[in-house]
């Protein structure tokens, strides 16, 4: 039997439950679920090759004195020697991390470096534009997708001196830049994202930097400072039952208004349970992972908001085929444009959406390891493949592009399939046409939402998918745990009110 004191139960042991956890004061006893064998939920470290992959999370976006994961790290001693320069600490990379890289076409030759920046300028300058719109009671169009089209359309008789080859290189540069904002904003198409609140997230300086021993000695610190027995792995939870009057059993001294049931038959009876799990899972699941049901307004919410996939693809070689300066192969179609409709056929054409490779370093830790990116259906699709029919793809792929017929197959593949997880079902969120940043807000609020309730803060909720201007990161996640821990805080040890000055 717990002892006295409010129970709290965080449902989720990702950056943001054990965030929440670490920060919690005043509480009587409590408890993190976590489905999965590991926490960590989107962080996760696995080995591969000599070294180490992440399949989940991969940089610190923004590695500043304003982000919570840099401190965090850098305070554990998890970081690299470059991540302390402040140099790097106060570049403004907005981002999209510069990393030399070459750029391989579809016809198998290396694109003229002058002509794909000369396109990338035009993608970034025109997608810097879209912060114009923020507010904008009337934005040109619903989409960045739309929007970035119009204005490349508008380009077009002007493009590339008006050279009809070189202005058809530029659009399939343009089409690739396309593909790699979906990988970053975890959405199928730009078309999905909304233009209006797209400028509302906030990238922090600093060029994004990795965790030398895996993202997820990150979680594992986190882990180690609560007390021993807080976090219960390989539990996860079928219902949550809100609103209710529960008692333990033989104690009838004690009513609980929340009772969270597991799928093994477990129960754990709770004042306040933190809700972590990623909007994926509560899009699918929403309906009867709580009773009674979410209000409407906060089913609206969930509904509206959007939540794609991004997958990895690692390969490890024997020998590198790129140079050692290169840290990022990337791929053009040269008969893509973003004028035109991509192929429907997920079948034949998956693979076109792989953006290209980012070089794991330093090759002395990983071996000679390439990590390949691919958002939206076609990453779905590719987790439906056997690890045979993905390595020969990704074969005869990097033989089309280098024009090497002979170039030998990669000696070991591991890859992501976060729309699979069970608990996931997907990778991150984004605003989707429809929605807005207010969802986001919406997403975040307690319930009930009667704050004169005598049972205050029954359901509270964290995770990426609820900090409104940080979303989609790990920093977001992790803030959104603090910020439902400080909820509680306030509720279970209100601020001393200062002494009354000495009567006279």
């Amino acid at each position: 039997m717990e002892g006295g004191g409010r129970r709290v139960v965080a449902v989720g042991a990702g950056l943001a439950g054990l965030g929440a956890a670490g920060r919690l004061r005043g509480h009587g006893s409590l408890r993190l679920l976590e489905a999965a064998a590991r926490p960590g939920g989107r962080v996760c470290t696995r080995p591969f090759a000599s070294g180490l992959a992440e399949m989940g999370a991969h940089w610190i976006h923004g590695p500043s004195p304003g982000n919570p994961v840099f401190c965090l790290a850098s305070q554990y001693g998890l970081l690299g020697p470059e991540a302390a320069l402040e140099e790097n600490q106060q570049a403004e990379a907005g981002g999209h991390p510069p990393l030399p890289s070459v750029t391989y076409s579809s016809s198998g030759r290396v694109l003229s470096p002058k002509a794909v920046s000369e396109a990338r300028d035009l993608f970034y300058a025109l997608l810097a534009s879209t912060r114009a719109f923020q507010g904008s009671k009337e934005p040109p169009a619903p989409s960045v997708g739309q929007y970035l089209r119009a204005e490349i359309a508008r380009r077009v008789p002007t493009m590339a001196g008006g050279v009809e080859e070189a202005r058809r290189l530029q659009l399939a540069v343009l089409a690739a830049c396309l593909k790699l904002e979906c990988c970053i904003s975890g959405t199928h198409s730009m078309d999905l994202v909304a233009l209006e609140p797209f400028g509302e997230y906030v990238s922090l300086p600093g060029l994004d930097c990795t965790f030398p021993g895996g993202y997820s000695s990150l979680s594992e610190r986190l882990l180690s400072a609560l007390p021993e027995g807080t976090v219960l792995l390989n539990k996860p939870v079928r219902t949550i039952r809100w609103r209710g009057s529960f008692r333990e059993e033989g104690d009838d001294s004690r009513d609980f208004p929340v009772r969270v049931e597991c799928e093994d038959g477990d129960a754990f009876l709770a004042d306040h349970v933190i809700i972590t799990v990623p909007l994926g899972f509560l899009k699918e699941r929403y309906q009867e992972f709580f009773q009674p049901p979410l209000p409407e307004w906060k089913v609206e919410a969930i509904r509206r908001l959007g939540f794609g996939t991004n997958n990895k693809i690692f390969l490890e070689f024997e020998q590198p085929f790129w140079e050692p300066e290169q840290q990022l192969l990337e791929v053009v179609w040269e008969d893509e444009s973003p004028l035109e409709e991509p192929s429907a056929d997920l079948e034949a054409n998956w693979f076109k959406k792989l953006i290209g490779f980012v070089v794991l370093q330093p090759p002395e830790q990983h071996g000679h390891v390439l990590c390949g990116f691919i958002a939206g259906k076609e990453s779905e699709h590719m987790e439906t493949l056997s690890d045979a029919e993905v390595l020969s793809a990704m074969t005869r792929l990097l033989r089309r592009l280098t024009g090497n017929p002979s170039l030998p197959a990669p000696r070991s593949m591991l890859r992501s399939r976060w729309h699979s997880a069970p608990y996931t079902r997907g990778s991150y969120s984004y605003v989707a046409v429809g929605s807005s940043g207010d969802d986001i807000d919406v997403l975040a609020q307690p319930l009930p939402e009667d704050p004169q309730d005598p049972r205050p803060l029954q359901l509270l909720f964290a995770g990426e998918a609820t900090h409104r201007t940080f979303y989609s990161t790990t920093h977001g996640a992790l803030l959104s745990g603090w910020r439902e821990a400080e909820r509680l805080n306030h509720l279970l040890q209100p601020p001393i009110p200062p002494p009354l000055p000495p009567q006279p």
